[in-house]
């Protein structure tokens, strides 16, 4: 029987181990760990930077050998996540002062949800995420991912390990990006449904660079597409899909000086070319790069009638804005851009920080003088979104 989901769905156990020796044979791969410096194996093996010796070609046996010794006895998705948990582990002691995690435990782990985040950080959101699901007795979600992060084949695969699923959003426009459309939104029906497995996407396409939270209507006329409008509402979808929003809070952008640049140069001159690598780069420094505290805030499932993808995409921000836990960077950068004439109000609740505002501001103040006011918007919109929902609600808003 074929898989009409195959070109899209991550590898199944079976498919492991004959992946993995095709990355151990990938010389790209190789090449490109060897090039950020293999961390720990390159103080393992100091004859790697010796004068006189060809360090590509022994860096790449060296890289074969150290993948072989931490994959080559995976046989299945479990084994390969449980070997990547090490390293989330590293990445949370190394690189934050913290993660916490709350309203998980109202949520039935027997129940595949299709959890809709906001998007900050295009690897740490959902990493975050699994982390946080896996260490509160929950399965560990397949991630919806971008073709055009996927630049290489040994890209693909590594993601494809890792429970990751492709969204087609290089295949042009018109019928062919329908058909794209439908085939994803059957496929998250399908794992949700069939197979029982979660799911993680984000609320729109590309990160949140200016730290308002939006979803896109798109998103939900996607997962829409798999509708039988003949014997189901699209009320009745959505109840049955069941939508959980994630808020996730950095009190660090690692990425916040390339969005602030990005911005400054949308604003002066129209356009922004993306350089080849540059989701690399990003991507690099999110992973490596100091974050603060990091809060994962789990909502309540979308339960009720609801009229179009509007008003979805409404309850989800309403969720998303809601659970957003403030930190101290949020406050500071608020009070940075508008002055002492405008207090933050007191009403607005906030998580301890571990930045101090000295340290604050010379980040800010390493920037470029024309980029800096984006990259305090990028943490201030936090607050205007709070105090927005604030004001619709008639009441404070909660952290």
């Amino acid at each position: 029987m074929s898989d009409p989901f195959a070109d899209i769905r991550p590898y199944r156990d079976d498919e492991v181990p004959a992946v993995l020796q095709r990355l151990f044979r990938d010389s790209e791969l190789l090449d490109a760990i060897a090039r950020m410096g293999l961390g720990r194996l390159a103080r393992w093996l100091p004859g790697l930077s010796r004068p006189g010796l060809s360090r590509l070609g022994l860096s790449r046996h060296a890289v074969r050998w150290y993948l072989r010794r931490q994959l080559g006895g995976a046989q299945d998705v479990h084994s390969v996540q449980m070997v990547i948990k090490h390293y989330v582990e590293k990445v949370i002691a190394d690189t934050t002062a913290g993660l916490t995690v709350s309203g998980l435990e109202q949520l039935d782990p027997a129940r595949p949800w299709l959890f809709i985040s906001n998007h900050r950080d295009i690897v740490m959101d959902p990493a975050f995420t699994n982390y946080a699901l896996h260490l509160g007795g929950h399965q560990t979600v397949r991630i919806a991912i971008g073709d055009n992060l996927l630049t290489k084949p040994w890209v693909s695969d590594l993601m494809r390990l890792n429970k990751s699923f492709i969204v087609k959003r290089s295949v042009g426009s018109g019928r062919a990006l329908l058909a794209a459309s439908r085939q994803l939104a059957n496929y998250i029906r399908f794992s949700l449904q069939e197979e029982r497995s979660p799911i993680w996407i984000a609320q729109r396409e590309g990160r949140a660079k200016n730290g308002i939270d939006r979803t896109e209507p798109a998103v939900i006329k996607m997962l829409a597409l798999s509708r039988d409008k003949q014997a189901e509402s699209f009320s009745e979808l959505i109840n049955g899909l069941g939508i959980v929003p994630v808020s996730i809070a950095y009190e660090l952008d690692p990425c916040d000086g390339l969005k602030a640049r990005e911005m400054h140069l949308r604003s002066t001159t129209g356009a922004y070319a993306k350089s080849a690598q540059e989701d690399v780069a990003s991507i690099a420094r999110g992973i490596s790069g100091q974050k603060g505290r990091v809060h994962v805030a789990f909502g309540t499932p979308l339960v009720g009638d609801f009229e179009d993808a509007d008003a979805v995409a409404a309850e989800i921000d309403r969720q998303v804005v809601s659970l957003y836990c403030l930190h101290p960077t949020n406050m500071q950068a608020w009070q940075m851009l508008h002055g002492d004439n405008e207090a933050v109000p007191q009403t607005l609740t906030r998580e301890p920080g571990s930045c101090s505002e000295a340290a604050f501001k010379a980040r800010i103040d390493a920037l470029p003088a024309e980029e800096r006011p984006f990259a305090l918007a990028s943490y201030a919109n936090a607050v205007a979104t709070k105090l927005a929902l604030k004001e619709a609600a008639g009441q404070p808003a909660p952290c």
